[in-house]
């Protein structure tokens, strides 16, 4: 026997007994051989979880950022038994962003065993993010669930993205469990947050409980709240089979795996299962439970979360929001959702085109877990070839930056975030130029001329502000200097307002909620939502070298910051610039329009040093003059030669 096949069967004895985790490191060879081996074989013995459909609950825990989701969770996890005690902080937050940052990124989902009156219950939980940019992790998630656990910070108070999340629960009819955290710190004031949940969404105090999920103080009437108030699933075991995949991502030995809520029948391994949205068939290789770790199961049944493996070879395939059902017996596709629509884009380049490579392959493979980012190539003259990214939010983007630094090894320059515009065309024939009678532009390589524009749409949210009422006039100083339109104003008690602006989006994706935080000293809460587009005024602005366009260079702003943008890049353009040997004219300009100018002094080279001391004034005139006519001569035909540095300077966040 080979030196690889005893390996393999040495493993393959070793996976009987469960223990493949501790060897697959040492032996990566053979992990595609044994995995399709593991996979195939059906004579393995898999646990059965055919739970009654009365003792199963679906939730999820729904916040604000930082009110203490995944903390409860732990504590969930660790009553259960599904964790030890003290196993670390924040179990079901698994990438190491996550972990840097103390914020949720990706809804994780575990299935926990709950005793209570002698009946054992399947109590499926998802932890979701809490930040406005991954929402809709928090909208997908909720199709699964049949009530969810309003979580709020008893120092904080109700937040923006409270409201937003609880909206969001109550308008699928799903059971509302508020729940008061951290009361056991110095300044809690769980009183205070009982008003403004009265006052915002009707609760009545009796409903509320207090709990330190931090100590795991009062967590246990969270599971009899969860048992008692929270309906079991409705769905029908009797029918054939139907699920809806709400969650997908990328296993490089199992290809896609498919987080599914099976609404009727069930589903066995080796059965045909057929994709409403792609028509594809696939046979089922694995069935999985997540308790935290993937424990794989024989059968799902009707009202059960559960992974599928079914050699899907991209997530794509996994399409979010699809049916599945078993091949030949079409179904009635489940209700699904409308695909995440990014909302801010940027430019991402590599260092060094000899890094092109690595990064294109590190990307491929992080937008095979995150399905919300659309990437398309893009090249620049200054920086080389790259990619336009499309992400939800600054927030987003930061993510994905930062896991392709840290999970794939890979360095890269981002250029400053930008918006999604819209024009509308005039004339037959520029419309058959653009193919199109409205045209979308994020890139300023690609604004129309103005002459050809009859209108130009930006994209418009809303935004919601939770604010101490001493701060009132700042917050609204601000929302009106980003072109904020007021909508309302409400007094939630406690000393604390909720405003309502329609802002463009532009305006608040780059340094808006750093402003708020800063002029709030970080009590206000900020959350947004799409709201369409709304008629622009709109310009590109260009900027000029001694008369030479900089395409690379050049802006998309608003009308009336113009001139402002104007003066603050051709002040920053001025420091980073290496001086040349003749003087460089910076400008700013729209269309013909000289907005703003700045001058690069050229270097003075002191050619009469090498004249001796009281040496002759006619020959220092004579090398002065011969100094003034060459510079004149290089500011002629002298190109400026632009180091790479000044344009990652000049374009990166």
């Amino acid at each position: 026997m080979g030196t690889r096949n005893r390996i393999c069967h040495l493993l393959s004895a070793k996976l009987h007994h469960g223990l493949f985790k501790n060897y697959i490191v040492k032996h990566k060879k053979c992990c595609n051989y044994l995995i399709y081996k593991y996979y195939s074989n059906g004579d393995r013995e898999l646990k059965e979880y055919n739970t009654p459909i009365e003792n199963i609950r679906n939730f999820s825990i729904i916040a604000h950022v930082d009110h203490g989701k995944s903390t409860l969770a732990d504590r969930l996890l660790e009553m259960t038994g599904a964790i030890r005690i003290n196993s670390g902080a924040q179990v079901l937050d698994k990438l190491q962003v996550e972990k840097d940052r103390g914020i949720t990124v990706k809804a994780q989902t575990v299935s926990l065993k709950y005793v209570h009156d002698d009946k054992e219950y399947l109590l499926n939980l998802i932890d979701t993010p809490g930040h406005v940019d991954f929402a809709t992790e928090v909208h997908r998630s909720l199709a699964a669930c049949q009530g969810v656990i309003l979580l709020v910070d008893a120092n904080d108070g109700v937040q923006a993205q409270t409201v937003a999340n609880f909206y969001l629960a109550f308008g699928r009819d799903l059971v509302i469990i508020p729940v008061i955290n951290k009361v056991d710190l110095k300044n809690a004031n769980p009183e205070r947050v009982i008003k403004q949940l009265n006052t915002l969404f009707d609760i009545n105090e009796d409903d509320v409980l207090k709990i330190s999920a931090k100590l795991g103080t009062g967590v246990d009437k969270v599971f009899d709240a969860i048992i008692n108030r929270i309906p079991p699933p409705k769905v029908d075991r009797e029918k054939l089979f139907r699920a809806l995949i709400f969650d997908s991502w990328y296993d490089k030995y199992k290809g896609a795996i498919s987080l599914i809520y099976i609404s009727e029948g069930s589903l066995s391994l080796q059965q045909q299962i057929t994709s409403v949205h792609t028509g594809k068939s696939y046979e089922v290789k694995g069935l999985m439970l997540r308790r935290p770790e993937d424990e794989e199961i024989k059968t799902l049944y009707a009202g059960q979360v559960g992974c599928v493996v079914c050699n899907m070879r991209t997530s794509k395939e996994a399409h979010i929001g699809d049916t599945l059902h078993l091949k030949n017996h079409p179904v009635e596709p489940l209700i699904g959702f409308s695909p995440p629509r990014a909302m801010v884009f940027a430019g991402i380049y590599p260092m060094d085109q000899s890094q092109h490579l690595a990064l294109r392959n590190a990307i491929e493979r992080l937008v095979l877990n995150d399905s919300a980012v659309n990437v398309s190539i893009e090249t620049s003259p200054a920086l080389g070839q790259g990619w336009r990214l499309g992400f939800l939010g600054l927030l987003h983007l930061e993510v994905f930056t930062q896991r392709l630094e840290q999970e794939h090894e890979t360095t890269s320059i981002i250029t400053a975030p930008s918006v999604t515009y819209k024009a509308k065309i005039i004339g037959k024939q520029n419309i058959k130029i653009y193919g199109s009678e409205e045209i979308s532009f994020n890139n300023p390589l690609y604004f129309p001329h103005k002459q050809i524009v009859s209108e130009f749409y930006e994209p418009m949210v809303i935004g919601t502000i939770i604010t101490p009422d001493e701060y009132l006039g700042g917050v609204i100083s601000l929302c009106l200097e980003k072109r904020g339109v007021e909508q309302s104003t409400k007094n939630i008690g406690n000393n604390r307002m909720m405003l309502q602006f329609i802002l463009p989006l532009s305006e608040i994706i780059v340094d808006f909620h750093d402003a708020l935080k800063s002029l709030s000293s970080g009590y206000a809460s900020f959350d947004y939502e799409d709201n369409g587009y709304q008629v622009t005024d709109i310009v590109k602005m260009d900027i000029l070298l001694n008369g030479n366009v900089i395409e690379e260079l050049s802006t998309i702003v608003h009308a009336t910051k113009a001139v402002e943008h104007a003066k603050h890049l051709t002040t920053k353009l001025l420091n980073i610039i290496p001086k040349q040997q003749f003087q460089v004219a910076i400008q700013a300009a729209v269309g013909s329009k000289i907005l703003s100018r700045e001058t690069i002094k050229a270097y003075r080279k002191d050619i009469t040093g090498k004249l001796k001391s009281g040496g002759d004034v006619q020959r220092r005139k004579k090398l002065l003059q011969q100094q003034s006519e060459g510079k004149k001569k290089l500011r002629m035909v002298g190109n400026i030669c632009l180091p790479r540095d000044t344009f990652i300077d000049v374009l990166k966040r």
